[in-house]
């Protein structure tokens, strides 16, 4: 009788082991509180999450679209029309010396990546509110993934002002080189400012109204239908924080080999260009833990 007891409570405590190891670990997911870490490693774990938003944006943008991603081209080619026309033909403005369309539209590729994607970021959470609710991933990677989306965008439009390029005789200098710091101090910018909007956005729903305004706004007083080259020291290095400044004249100095190098004024906009991503990273970490609830 013994021994049986003993063969029982042994074959007990090795069925309570059994389900004890393949019992699932439990993770408990609590609000933050206060201000918190930005959460890196977390990002760098979900990157594959990250890739698949991008393919996903990337493919729904121009979906059931008749043109497709020529809306990359149109917008910025057709701006650059209209700026031509108005301040190149009748408003005389200066251009550096350059034919003006090659002037403007060197300067809206960035720009129609930097608006393109804080205007579309800043609406992702609001967008996929079904998931940012009953599913946890780091949302950082939505904003994340619509400003790199973009960059479809940016290299078609980028072609066309290689094209250009061809067309009125222009070859870039050694300077070209510099070009893809000027493209990172725009994503940064892009970034930072998105992640502001978009953290905003789920607390006050107006704010996808004011977006499209700041946007245009931001447009007239950026360097874009003329230069910076109209300001004098030191109103040009302060006209750096402005972000999209700097940016704007980095590519027609790399591209198109303007006079005006960048210098002070970028800077200045790559300083404040990262006092906004660090900052609109914070704010976006501090308010992610309502945004269940909120959105």
């Amino acid at each position: 009788m013994l021994s049986e007891k003993l063969k029982d409570d042994a074959s007990l405590s090795v069925s309570k082991q059994e389900s004890t190891a393949i019992e699932p670990p439990t993770v408990f997911i609590r609000p933050s509180k206060g201000w918190v870490s930005l959460g890196l490693n977390e990002l760098w774990a979900y990157r594959e999450l990250l890739y698949f938003f991008v393919w996903r944006d990337i493919k729904v943008r121009y979906k059931q679209t008749v043109l497709g991603a020529s809306w990359a081209i149109i917008q910025p080619f057709f701006t650059m029309v209209v700026f031509s026309i108005f301040f190149g033909r009748l408003a005389k403005v200066p251009s550096d010396g350059l034919p003006y369309p090659i002037f403007s539209y060197a300067a809206l590729v960035p720009w129609s990546f930097f608006a393109n994607g804080v205007s579309q970021a800043s609406n992702t959470l609001v967008a996929n509110a079904n998931m940012v609710k009953k599913i946890y991933f780091p949302r950082l990677t939505m904003p994340i993934a619509t400003v790199l989306a973009g960059t479809v965008d940016f290299v078609l439009a980028f072609l066309v002002l290689l094209l250009m390029l061809v067309v009125y005789g222009i070859t870039p200098t050694i300077n070209v080189l510099w070009l893809p710091l000027f493209l990172l101090l725009a994503l940064i910018t892009a970034l930072g400012v998105s992640l502001w909007f978009t953290a905003m956005n789920v607390q006050f729903r107006d704010v996808r109204y004011v977006v499209p305004f700041v946007i245009q706004f931001w447009l007239f007083v950026t360097p874009i239908a003329y230069s910076s080259s109209l300001l004098s020291e030191p109103w040009r290095t302060l006209y750096g924080i402005n972000p999209m400044a700097g940016v704007v004249e980095g590519f027609r100095w790399a591209l198109l080999g303007t006079e005006t190098a960048p210098g002070a004024i970028t800077i200045v906009s790559a300083v404040v260009s990262i006092l906004i991503l660090i900052s609109g990273a914070f704010y976006f970490r501090r308010m992610e833990k309502t945004f269940a609830d909120v959105v």
